[in-house]
């Protein structure tokens, strides 16, 4: 989930060395989603010819995975469990971690795995005043948004909290560049899963951090904001100001919806 400018940048391509190539092959027992990271069908290969960017030697900057658009079939499909003799394994790690890099450059506020073509389970969220800074104080209150320090979930579990109702607002995606719709999320959900160490998780979340999690978790399912959006808001980050068409909800909490 995205911030500031529509949600979306793209990045160049990390690569894989090849003890960590061979490690994700054996994860899965289908290989092929791991070529869809966006823009860059030949690094997969590149990867298993043992090419490696500078940044592994020291030199230069850490070159960052590109964020996969809508349209690959990486974002399209529900994502596989982690395995969990696998948390904690270089290649988890690195993923994790390019992951965090990628959300904060974007800047966003959180990140799938699919999202930079790699089909796992994972989530990472974080909230920061300054990326809260772009938003009207008014704005956040009716958000119920505060900042929350970074939140790395494996498989993850949702659900809803009964009678807390839900909200709509306006929703983007690094995976959907340059647009935005209104969504409607629940206000309130409790979340399962296991921590980055491999511990259970449990947590309860509520306003714009509940609407993070939604969103994320729904990328781990194959499925888009553009999937639950109200069409009709549909729009283009220069246009986000613009009226809204008659009939469409506005933006806000709705308790008495389920």
């Amino acid at each position: 989930m995205g911030e500031k400018r529509g949600f979306v940048t793209h990045r160049r391509s990390g690569l894989l060395r090849r003890d960590e190539m061979d490690f994700a092959m054996s994860h899965l027992m289908d290989p092929a989603p791991f070529r869809g990271v966006c823009h860059a069908p030949s690094r997969v290969r590149d990867a298993r010819d043992s090419t490696v960017p500078m940044a592994f030697f020291g030199f230069g900057k850490k070159q960052l995975p590109d964020v996969v658009q809508a349209g690959d079939p990486v974002l399209h499909k529900p994502a596989e469990e982690v395995k969990r003799e696998n948390i904690g394994s270089s290649l988890i790690e690195k993923t994790i971690n390019d992951m965090v890099d990628v959300m904060r450059a974007g800047p966003g506020v959180g990140l799938a795995a699919p999202q930079i073509g790699v089909p796992l389970q994972i989530i990472v969220l974080e909230d920061t005043k300054e990326l809260m800074s772009y938003t009207s104080p008014e704005e956040c209150e009716a958000q119920q948004r505060s900042p929350f320090d970074l939140l790395v979930i494996i498989n993850p579990k949702i659900e809803k909290k009964e009678g807390r109702g839900t909200a709509y607002f306006f929703e983007g995606c690094l995976s959907v560049e340059g647009y935005r719709a209104l969504v409607e999320r629940h206000s309130e959900v409790e979340v399962t899963g296991l921590g980055r160490d491999g511990r259970p998780l449990h947590l309860t979340a509520k306003g714009w951090k509940a609407r993070i999690l939604q969103h994320e978790y729904d990328h781990l399912q194959g499925t888009l904001y553009v999937d639950k959006m109200v069409k009709r808001t549909f729009r283009t980050t220069e246009n986000l100001r613009l009226p809204l068409p008659s009939g469409c909800p506005r933006p806000g909490v709705c308790p008495n919806c389920t």
